[in-house]
């Protein structure tokens, strides 16, 4: 044991010893000394503890400093009773504090006990019970929070166990302060009761045992217990005080004295205003001159100085973060930050603003979100988050999208309007200023909020400003997704896969297949709007197909055959497929023309055979556009890969089939056929 454990265990037997052993009046004077003394430092301790855990002990220290003055109690009511007498200190307190009246001290004794009991007590237990209670509640998001540090690398493991522990300190500390507050409510009624009965006491010892009247005797005893009550109960104020402060604290980072300076100070014009309300009061009839204007006076002092302090550390603030900028810039490797590209930005023009402005009504950030949402649900791409910024080089109604840095797209929108469109492709009968609709290029109408109505029984389709733009987003992020795909989306992607296939992902990646080479496969998928979300079905046809062949097209190849339900689901409508086929002369031609390389395969075909065979598909998709129909080309497996690559600069929205990316169930009806013919 140390010398702390010895020291505690002695005074915890000496304030037994306290309540059955009398002790001489002279070491009572001593301990009553000590008990203030101990309050005191309890009192300035709290007062300079920056965080409540600072001083967890607390709990256990208020039990035995009100076990302690309790002990106090007793051995003065003893010597009280028995001799008259308790000591200078309790004399003192019953002549020079209260000047010898006992009524006049029993009402002092009463108020202090008042304001302990009712105001600083009571408070004090309700602070601590509501902060046990919310500590509780937020110990599991607490954990959680250290948990996901932990995951992210921000921490290490000796600090998550350490923040861990003083989770649980904190719930236990207020946890016990809850309980410990009721020691300081206990002791205040236990003042008051011990008060009253050595007051009764002492009147019948004096007039029974002493033969005392009834003044002299109350004049007496009442005396002494009115010291010994204000004795007992100025420290008990202090440790209630020190209570207050402990539970009260949370919110603070430092010191109490240097908090509350700081912070009543931070305000030097409230000072000022302050100053101005005292010297009016200064004025009034009938009030005091002097005390008010002394007063203002000070406050006003205070508040310029304080605030000529402000205006002079701002202006050095200020001139500090320029030379910290001039210093950043100065450093060459801040040039690097200058070359950092968003994967998706939007820019607009300061019409536009509003739309992203939450505090102006605009909702753009959630439909963002749910953009994320809508594409990771559709293709299984996590979409990069969206940078939204002005751009005043813009016309006010135009807005613009980028891709790495580089324009995708741009519109124009009116935020006071809706756009209209004819479902069936007719004219628009509604007055309004002629546009289209940015994401198809459809024929569209702005048109006032007083015509909505009139559009919506017209049969006109309706859209606000914000919902084009995010419809425009949406087309713009799914034509560029395979872009947005980089080896760390895809390796982020297999790091959440192998959460629960971890045997599949150890074995295919990257024994079988790199990380680089997946990534192609899955933006060969994405270029031609194949979800990737099912990556179970990915990987496997890689694993089993990955050790044949390193051509990343090939083995897109065999992937879209097995994802041939996913394929038909998409681009089939009811089961019933209108496509476009290829002429048996069209097939040989392009089978002729492969040509091999170390870096895979690739077509030799003449210039003019392409153009025939680019305006044969021409020709047959906008005869069936004017039909309403939205046809397929439908190919052999062999030929698909390369007849895709041949068509695709011009008629990428046109989707290319194999015969074995299709579900048996699937009707097929031919309405075209791609020859070489120039008719």
């Amino acid at each position: 044991m140390n010398l702390g454990d010895i020291s505690m265990a002695i005074m915890a037997i000496a304030i037994i010893l306290m309540m059955v052993i009398p002790m001489p009046s002279a070491v009572l004077d001593l301990l009553l000394v000590f008990n203030i003394t101990f309050a005191l430092i309890i009192l300035l301790i709290s007062m300079n503890t920056e965080r409540p855990l600072d001083f967890s002990v607390f709990p256990s220290l208020l039990l035995v400093a009100t076990m302690m003055r309790l002990s106090l109690n007793i051995s003065s009511t003893r010597l009280i009773l028995l001799n008259g007498y308790a000591g200078k200190v309790i004399e003192a307190f019953g002549n020079f504090v209260v000047k010898g009246n006992p009524l006049v001290g029993f009402i002092i004794f009463t108020i202090i006990v008042i304001i302990q009991f009712i105001v600083i007590t009571k408070g004090a237990e309700r602070v601590a019970e509501v902060a046990a209670r919310f500590t509780l509640d937020a110990m599991p998001g607490k954990q959680m929070s250290i948990d996901a540090d932990l995951n992210a690398g921000i921490i290490s493991e000796s600090e998550a166990q350490k923040r861990r522990l003083d989770i649980q300190r904190e719930a236990d500390f207020y946890g016990a302060m809850d309980g410990a507050s009721k020691f300081v409510k206990g002791d205040a009624i236990a003042g008051i009761i011990i008060t009253i009965i050595n007051i009764v006491g002492g009147l019948i010892t004096g007039m029974v045992f002493q033969g005392q009247d009834f003044a002299e005797a109350l004049n007496r005893y009442a005396l002494l217990t009115v010291g010994d009550g204000l004795v007992s109960q100025i420290p008990a104020l202090l440790i209630s005080t020190a209570t207050g402060i402990i539970v009260t604290k949370a919110a603070s980072t430092g010191h109490l004295g240097h908090d509350l300076m700081r912070q009543l100070t931070s305000y030097p014009k409230l000072l000022l205003i302050s100053a101005g309300a005292l010297a009016l009061f200064a004025i009034i009839p009938g009030l005091p001159f002097v005390p008010f204007m002394a007063l203002a006076g000070a406050l006003g002092y205070m508040g310029l100085t304080l605030d000529r302090a402000s205006k002079q550390k701002e202006e050095e603030v200020e001139q500090q973060e320029k030379e910290r900028e001039l210093d950043e810039m100065r450093k060459p490797e801040n040039i690097y930050s200058l070359l950092q590209v968003d994967p998706i930005e939007v820019e607009f023009g300061y019409n536009i603003i509003p739309l992203a402005d939450t505090n102006q009504g605009g909702d753009l950030l959630d439909r963002v979100v749910m953009i994320r949402r809508q594409c990771a649900l559709d293709l299984g791409l996590v979409v990069p988050m969206v940078r939204l910024r002005d751009n005043i080089q813009l016309n006010p109604n135009e807005y613009l999208i980028k891709i790495k840095g580089v324009e995708a797209a741009r519109g124009e929108l009116r935020t006071d309007s809706f756009l209209v469109m004819n479902p069936t492709g007719g004219p628009i009968e509604i007055d309004g200023i002629e546009t289209r609709e940015p994401a198809f290029g459809l024929q569209a109408r702005w048109i006032s909020s007083d015509k909505k109505e009139q559009a919506e029984l017209k049969g006109y389709t309706i859209v606000d400003a914000s919902s084009v733009l995010a419809t425009h987003l949406t087309e713009v992020i799914k034509q560029y997704a395979h872009e947005l795909l980089g080896r760390q989306e895809v390796n982020n992607l297999l790091d959440n896969l192998k959460n629960q296939y971890p045997a599949l992902v150890d074995e295919v990646v990257p024994k079988i297949i790199t990380v680089g080479e997946l990534q192609k496969v899955l933006s060969n998928l994405l270029r031609e709007n194949v979800p990737i979300r099912d990556m179970v079905t990915i990987l496997e046809t890689l694993g089993d197909y990955g050790a044949l062949t390193k051509d990343t097209d090939m083995l897109t190849e065999y992937v879209r055959q097995r994802l041939k339900r996913v394929i038909t689901e998409r681009f089939v409508v009811e089961r019933s497929a209108k496509v476009i086929t290829l002429d048996s002369h069209v097939e040989d031609l392009i089978l002729d023309s492969i040509r091999q390389s170390e870096q895979g395969s690739y077509l030799a075909i003449e210039p003019s055979s392409v153009h025939k065979i680019r305006n044969s598909l021409a020709k047959l998709i906008n005869n069936l556009s004017m039909r309403g129909i939205a046809p397929i080309v439908l190919t052999s497996p062999m030929v698909r890969m390369y007849f895709r690559k041949l068509i695709e600069d011009h008629f990428s929205f046109v989707p290319v089939i194999s015969y074995n990316e299709l579900e048996a169930s699937v009707e097929v009806q031919s309405v075209g056929m791609v020859t070489l013919s120039e008719n």
